[in-house]
């Protein structure tokens, strides 16, 4: 006999959308958006566009991981999560969805280096159909204290340091964006230490919840949320997920990230979500939820702490939650 043991962030299925009803209104919604593109409709409508022309579309919707949802909160629509974005690159506002569009994500190359030991520097269509896809429903908070949830599809994080096969004494996994001032305005503001970089330990990077997403609300991911691959690390505080990778690097030493360069009192390296440890700016004890007016309690670990809290056990002296 299977028994399933529910995890901390899953809820009862008496409250989860049954398949054919989300079936249909998926169904609808692409429909309704197709014809508000045709008819030249406003910024949602076209913000959830996918990319004409996609090679990896046919790989969408990828199947569902039961592990890994659903949530004690519905999923945010696609229609606020596409056009409200963090996207340093392309401007310090949130309405960056327009200027994304100019990212050129094909042909677009991830290299895998440091301390491997099998370096490589593979396609992006090579690398996504190489890899296990299935979808995950995760939490996301910003650091800014609203939050969403979305239905991202990809594989994990540690799937890509096999290809690699990581020497013994690799302790972190640092990775890059991409660097074009020419399409990236944003990365033409000097005082920025572009190209943006994030780190996790290669325990973390190796931890189950760890995801890198190549897709969306069953479809390729949209540039605007950093096609054509980007991170999802949902226990952390969102500028950790860096966006658009192309480069993977393992090494002894820990890196500054690109946020803790900028600012390591406000920004630190660890990020753990926690509602008791405030920002110096601001309380984290609450999250708005997009498309709400009201809060929701801010979760430890951004509620998956049965998962990571593990992770850093005896970690005296060290400011894990900022």
């Amino acid at each position: 006999m299977l028994i399933k043991i529910k995890q901390g962030w899953e809820i009862s299925e008496n409250f989860v959308t049954p398949e054919h009803v989300f079936a249909n209104r998926r169904q609808f919604m692409q429909g309704a958006i197709g014809a508000a593109i045709v008819a030249g409709a406003g910024v949602g409508g076209a913000a959830l566009a996918a990319e004409p022309g996609d090679p990896t579309a046919d790989l969408y919707p990828a199947d569902a991981n039961p592990a890994y949802g659903p949530l004690d909160r519905p999923v945010t629509a696609e229609k606020l999560t596409s056009t409200y974005n963090n996207f340093y690159e392309f401007a310090s506002h949130k309405q960056i969805w327009q200027a994304a569009q100019a990212l050129p994500t094909r042909p677009w190359e991830v290299r895998i280096d440091g301390l491997v030991k099998k370096p490589q520097t593979l396609d992006i269509d090579t690398l996504i159909r190489k890899m296990p896809l299935e979808e995950r429903i995760y939490r996301h908070r910003c650091v800014e204290r609203w939050s969403m949830v979305v239905p991202w599809s990809g594989f994990a994080l540690a799937e890509i340091l096999k290809l690699a096969d990581p020497e013994p004494e690799a302790r972190y996994v640092r990775m890059e964006t991409f660097k074009n001032a020419d399409i990236a305005a944003g990365q033409k503001q000097f005082w920025y230490p572009w190209p943006y970089q994030e780190a996790v330990t290669i325990e973390e990077a190796q931890n189950d919840l760890a995801f890198l997403v190549t897709g969306a609300y069953g479809k390729p991911l949209a540039k605007q949320f950093g096609a054509p691959l980007r991170l999802a690390l949902p226990w952390k505080y969102g500028f950790k997920s860096i966006k658009s990778i192309v480069r993977f690097t393992l090494t002894d030493k820990r890196p500054v990230s690109f946020w803790e360069q900028i600012n390591a009192d406000e920004y630190g390296f660890w990020a753990n979500v926690n509602p008791e440890v405030a920002h110096p700016r601001w309380s984290q004890a609450v999250e708005e939820p997009l498309g709400t007016r009201g809060t929701v309690p801010t979760l430890l670990y951004n509620g998956y702490g049965e998962q990571v809290a593990s992770l850093y056990k005896n970690m005296n002296g060290q400011n894990i939650f900022m």
